[in-house]
């Protein structure tokens, strides 16, 4: 009784977790948050872990951090690996919405890997409770992925959606609000920045950070014909000399270094429906692919995709916010949410 007056006074929020970016945002209202998916945490002489650093003022210490601080990313490809921190980073999104008022207990639908264990629900349920939440609600990231792209799921006839996130790549066949069959291609934009670093070690000898390699993607990256004319400069550490050295690249390098990548997404398309049932797979020829998720906005994928797929594929109007769209449109909608909702549901104790 009393956990019900609390959810009173408190907003529904629906939770992307990311591996590189979590959203929270409540049912209405434009005041959400977004922040870096990354915690940095001190381990004092005793053992014990203490939170220095959450999501934004986390994000400049990567890479720049003394021996006793660990930066941490306590999800995985939508997936908790670090409970404990989880938890923290949580708490910390909730207060950002409702203020540092802990008696708010918050109802929270939250997108996961539709292809998630019995445990992995339960330990991001967990970590909801744990950061207040007196409602869990799990849902499958490609079905909220889809509504957030507004395609229309009830229908008899397939759908194709390719969510490229941070962490993976999930390629998910749908139909009638439900997931029909899917393949996870490893890597995500996470990959993509690691192919541009072992591109650089191969290519001019330099060492490179992550942050480094993410930044060049994000300026320089791009899967349609390249303009040599477009430059950066990246700073690392030289493999042969062992000093720092500096080095100019262009778009023609960052393209190259980022082709397998590509392929690997078009290989997973054509994974997907070649173990799918036929007659959806059919479906697709006639309906088109859509891509969501923050690394479907790499310029040219859409194009560079369906060239080597032979499939009609278009970018969503929003592909970054496609998930957090989907999750608050069934906050509001409780039937759909009953229907598509993972079966590990369960409210906190009042």
């Amino acid at each position: 009784m009393f956990s019900s007056m609390l959810g009173l006074f408190s907003q529904d929020l629906a939770v992307d977790l990311g591996t590189c970016n979590t959203r929270v945002h409540p049912r209405s209202g434009d005041h959400g948050c977004t922040e870096p998916t990354v915690v940095a945490v001190r381990t004092d002489n005793a053992g014990q872990r203490h939170v220095t650093a959450l999501g934004a003022e986390a994000q400049p210490m990567l890479g720049r951090t003394p021996q006793d601080i660990m930066m941490i990313r306590p999800i995985r490809a939508g997936k908790v690996v670090d409970f404990e921190v989880t938890e923290a980073f949580l708490l910390h999104l909730v207060r950002r919405i409702h203020g540092r008022n802990g008696w708010m207990r918050p109802r929270m639908v939250v997108a996961i890997p539709h292809n998630a264990s019995e445990m992995e629900l339960r330990a991001v349920r967990d970590s909801c409770e744990s950061a207040g939440a007196r409602e869990v609600h799990l849902v499958p990231r490609p079905i909220a992925s889809a509504l957030g792209a507004e395609l229309p799921l009830d229908q008899p006839a397939g759908q194709l959606v390719v969510d490229i996130g941070g962490g993976a790549t999930e390629i998910s066949l749908l139909v009638r609000s439900g997931v029909a069959h899917a393949t996870v291609v490893a890597g995500g934009g996470e990959g993509m920045d690691a192919a541009i670093v072992a591109w650089m070690s191969a290519e001019h000898a330099l060492l490179v950070g992550s942050p480094s390699a993410e930044a060049l993607k994000l300026k320089l990256g791009t899967a349609a014909a390249p303009d040599a004319a477009r430059t950066a400069i990246v700073k690392g550490r030289c493999l042969q000399r062992g000093v720092p050295r500096s080095q100019r690249l262009t778009e023609v390098d960052i393209h190259c270094a980022l082709q397998a990548s590509i392929d690997a997404i078009a290989q997973g398309i054509r994974t997907c429906l070649e173990d799918a049932p036929p007659e959806l797979a059919a479906d697709v020829v006639d309906r088109g692919v859509v891509l969501t998720g923050g690394t479907s906005q790499l310029r040219g994928l859409d194009s560079a995709l369906r060239d080597r797929t032979g499939l009609p594929i278009v970018t969503a109007e929003d592909p970054g916010n496609a998930v957090i769209h989907g999750v608050r449109r069934l906050l509001g909608d409780r039937d759909l949410l009953a229907s598509v909702a993972c079966g590990l549901t369960a409210s906190a104790a009042a």
